[in-house]
């Protein structure tokens, strides 16, 4: 593929894709609108060329050339009150305590995939989908911006695959994921805090006095205000995926499907901004030396989670079709987000998630309308990976959650067809009493030291359009 192209998919992919996440962790709820339609049970169905990303083995179904196309709208409704956020000196933080818009009112991702059969045996496939990605943009004022001011996790994954069909009941697949990854995360510093604890330590007059010998008012100290820091970081990653399809009969079919762990190190820069925490450049100047806080470059490692299902399909009768998957997920291998400030002196940031493993489970359903119409069906409880409220993070307010989807096939002509599917997702209560190890007075780490207690209310709707075409 011609490189600019390349690079223009990938941006507007990325353009599109950002919100909060519709699957648990920071997976993206949906990369096949077929495949929502039955909230993602269909694995083991290959009703067309999306098969790359649920199960590449499936391609050995598809004949000729295949093409299927399509974008999914995610409309999220999310609420937060906040429930006695303190900062580390056992103060309240203030702020506002209820946020009702942190989310975007709607984001929308595209997926894009076609298989070509070579001959009996071999096919090949291309996937361009969406798998992971947040977007939470709190009020700078609000109760827990000492944790969290904003997130945005943006990711493309590119998936070159292909199938071989050994016989009539067996097919195996493999993929490669090639994986762009860029994110951005925000949050206030806690300088009211910090000059706080100065006082009460006898530390105080010392600031003061060096505020007033380099020709500064000290006597603003008294009214300053927030700091607020940004870091931000991009990476390629490469990783893989495997299929295989059991053939029972012309009615049955078994599918496994594993898709590996990408190891990522996003690499960037932090910035510090005091300009703004009080009216006196000198001021702000010397609290932000007394801090330790510089701009520097920046890194954070992190590797996401493998994926292994199990599904199958059958078909009832000529109207009537059945399907389930269970996929477990190793989200234990996101344990703490470590945010290295490099070349500084500055320990690092670190936001403890500890993540535990989680299992997905959905059942679907297909019925065949008429020649030109099939609708489907399907429900679907996803467990969310954070481990206790002690853990939940303002970046990742998640829940378990349950999934009711409907979704329909049209054929527009021998050779062409649409998809649409609708899904609503309703998420249990979020409730988090998440504490910072690390405070603005301690050596050796980074962090403001807050607690942040509170409880997010979210429930979200997917809609989607394909177009599927055969050559």
């Amino acid at each position: 593929m011609n490189q600019k192209h390349l690079n223009l998919i990938i941006a507007l992919a990325l353009a599109g894709m950002s919100a909060t996440a519709g699957a648990s962790g920071y997976r993206f709820g949906s990369q096949s609108v077929s495949s929502q339609g039955t909230a993602e049970a269909n694995g083991a169905e290959a009703a067309d060329a999306s098969t790359i990303f649920a199960n590449p083995a499936g391609l050995s179904r598809l004949e000729g050339r295949q093409f299927a196309g399509g974008v999914t709208a995610l409309v999220p409704h999310s609420t937060y009150q906040d429930t006695g956020s303190i900062r580390f000196t056992g103060s309240a933080t203030g702020g506002q305590a209820q946020q009702g818009d942190y989310a975007p009112s709607a984001v929308a991702a595209p997926s894009l995939y076609y298989s070509h059969q070579l001959d009996g045996r071999w096919t090949a496939g291309f996937g361009l989908f969406v798998p992971f990605g947040t977007d939470l943009s709190y009020d700078r004022d609000w109760a827990g911006r000492y944790s969290l001011t904003s997130i945005k996790l943006e990711s493309v994954t590119l998936n070159p695959s292909v199938a071989f069909k050994l016989n009539e009941r067996h097919a195996f697949g493999f993929g490669l994921d090639i994986d762009y990854m860029k994110a951005s995360l925000a949050q206030a510093v806690d300088v009211p805090g910090t000059i706080a604890a100065a006082q009460h330590s006898g530390t105080g007059a010392v600031l003061a006095r060096q505020i007033a010998g380099l020709g500064g008012n000290p006597a603003l100290l008294a009214s300053a205000g927030d700091a607020y820091a940004g870091v931000k970081g991009k990476d390629w990653g490469v990783g893989f995926n495997l299929g295989y399809l059991f053939t029972l009969d012309a009615d049955t079919r078994f599918g496994i499907a594993y898709r590996s762990s990408i190891k990522h190190a996003l690499k960037g820069g932090a910035v510090w901004d005091f300009s703004t925490v009080t009216s006196d450049a000198i001021v702000n100047g010397v609290l932000q030396g007394v801090s330790r806080r510089q701009d520097s470059d920046a890194r954070v490692e992190l590797r996401t989670p493998e994926t292994l299902s199990l599904n199958a399909f059958h078909q009832f009768d000529p109207r009537w079709a059945g399907m389930a998957d269970v996929t477990w997920s190793r989200n234990s291998r996101m344990e703490n987000i470590d945010i290295e400030f490099l070349g500084t002196g500055e320990g690092d940031e670190v936001i403890r998630q500890q993540w535990k493993n989680t299992v997905r489970v959905s059942l679907g359903a297909s019925y065949k309308l008429n020649e030109d119409v099939l609708l489907r069906a399907g429900i679907a409880h996803d467990n969310a990976p954070v481990r206790s409220s002690e853990l939940r993070h303002a970046a990742l307010p998640d829940a378990d959650r349950n999934q009711l989807s409907f979704g329909a096939n049209w054929k527009l002509s021998p050779s062409s067809s649409i998809d649409l599917a609708y899904s609503y997702l309703d998420f249990k209560d979020a409730v988090g009493s998440y504490t910072n190890s690390c405070n603005p007075v301690a050596v050796g780490c980074t962090g403001n030291g807050e607690t942040t207690r509170g409880t997010w209310k979210t429930h979200m709707q997917l809609v989607g359009v394909a177009y599927n075409a055969r050559f």
